[in-house]
């Protein structure tokens, strides 16, 4: 029986030299670099990458806390899954953050992947690029209202936080020589800006474009200001204009879209 059992193996190592060896990925727990097969496709990763979140499959597997259940004809741990969606998989554990093409058609299916390596942490930043990406499909309002009244002053609303962040940019005050950021006291929330003033108690502190170092010194050069950054931010004028009130500062509510 000892003698059939042998020539058995003699001969199935003849025929592939691969199939009675244990796999070569996981072999050395000392090993540095790790070749997993998933779905076809291979990938190298060092140890310390795929072991980077405690209780995932991946940290279990290349720990050796979780045996090796398949391997492929060269011995590499073999992964029935997705193989070109463990690409991001992979990046994600490398970087620390998820980056994603601008064009990525998958994430429904790179959270289910997550969901099956167990990465939490993944499944939660699939989640938030997906919430960012349908938000960009929705249209963005931007409604700029004057009353002209210094105790008003200038109103910015903005649907979408990212035009009011450009204006914040845009804009910083300066006092006796120095460089002090935008006001916080304009800013009423991440999607309204409230321009009452310009000179603040202290004497000789202004608005600046921060660009070119040009002073704000109204409000309808505010506006106007405001009115640029939307139309270069590709956002389209509703307003229908009234050539008797001048100009675009004249009129007291101005509504855009994108």
């Amino acid at each position: 029986m000892e003698w059939n059992l042998r020539r058995m193996e003699s001969e199935l190592r003849q025929i592939n030299p691969d199939l009675l060896q244990p796999s070569k990925s996981f072999k050395k727990l000392s090993s540095g670099t790790i070749t997993l097969n998933v779905g076809g496709y291979l990938y190298a990763a060092q140890r310390q990458t795929l072991v980077r979140h405690p209780g995932s499959l991946l940290e279990e597997l290349a720990s050796g806390k979780k045996p090796v259940q398949h391997v492929d004809a060269m011995g590499n741990t073999f992964i029935d899954r997705d193989g070109p969606v463990f690409r991001h998989v992979l990046n994600f554990l490398r970087l620390g953050e998820l980056v994603l093409p601008e064009d990525f058609k998958e994430a429904r299916l790179l959270r289910r992947e997550a969901e099956f390596y167990r990465l939490g942490e993944l499944v939660e930043a699939v989640q938030d690029w997906e919430q960012r990406q349908l938000s960009r499909h929705e249209p963005a309002f931007l409604e700029v209202t004057d009353n002209h009244e210094r105790s008003q002053g200038l109103r910015i609303y903005c649907s979408d936080s990212s035009f009011i962040e450009k204006v914040k940019c845009r804009l910083v005050q300066v006092s006796k020589s120095r460089l002090d950021g935008f006001p916080e006291e304009f800013e009423v929330s991440s999607n309204i800006i409230q321009f009452r003033h310009f000179i603040k108690s202290e004497m000789g502190s202004r608005l600046v474009l921060k660009e070119d170092n040009t002073f704000v010194c109204t409000l309808e050069s505010l506006k106007l200001e405001i009115v640029m950054l939307a139309l270069r931010s590709s956002y389209r004028l509703l307003t229908s204009l009234d050539s008797s009130r001048g100009s675009v500062v004249q009129c007291e509510a101005l509504h855009f879209v994108k």
